[in-house]
């Protein structure tokens, strides 16, 4: 008899995401479910609600400006450097041609995408390039692009710096 065996990190990763999708699940059986993102380091997640919605319409430049720069209740994960971290939205989020990019502190790390996911091993995202210490935290921001790449939805989460 064989047995499969995998690590210990593939079974955290894998057991992350089901919670997710299972959360996700649930909330689907409500009215009018609002699509969810998620943030996943190791084996914890944290999802959230769109801090900004354009209902359907795009996000006016000062709105979003503002929903980039004005969250004070982001959700907050640890983060220890060199760590995964894995990015999902809701499918719901990339339906009828719309797409989604994440920045962090303002910047983008990807292109425009139609994926529900997005995993960056090993990333070093409170690296300074030399240029003093490292920030304590880093803001993530995924935007949700409409079919002619229009903002109209804004999800922000914290990542605090813990040491590895």
């Amino acid at each position: 008899m064989t047995v499969a065996l995998t690590s210990g990190r593939t079974r955290r990763a894998g057991l992350a995401l089901a919670a997710a999708s299972a959360g996700l699940l649930v909330l689907s059986a409500c009215d009018k479910p609002t699509p969810l993102a998620t943030v996943t380091v190791g084996t914890d997640s944290v999802h959230t609600e769109a801090s900004c919605r354009g209902d359907g319409k795009p996000l006016a430049e000062d709105k979003l400006t503002s929903c980039l720069s004005g969250v004070k209740d982001a959700k907050s994960i640890d983060y220890a450097p060199g760590s995964t971290l894995r990015l999902g939205v809701d499918p719901k989020v990339v339906e009828n041609g719309s797409k989604w990019i994440a920045l962090l502190d303002g910047s983008p790390i990807t292109e425009a995408s139609d994926q529900t996911y997005r995993s960056f091993p090993g990333a070093d995202v409170f690296s300074t390039g030399g240029q003093g210490a490292a920030p304590k935290e880093k803001k993530v921001s995924i935007i949700q692009l409409n079919k002619d790449s229009k903002p109209e939805s804004v999800w922000s989460f914290t990542l605090k710096r813990t040491s590895s």
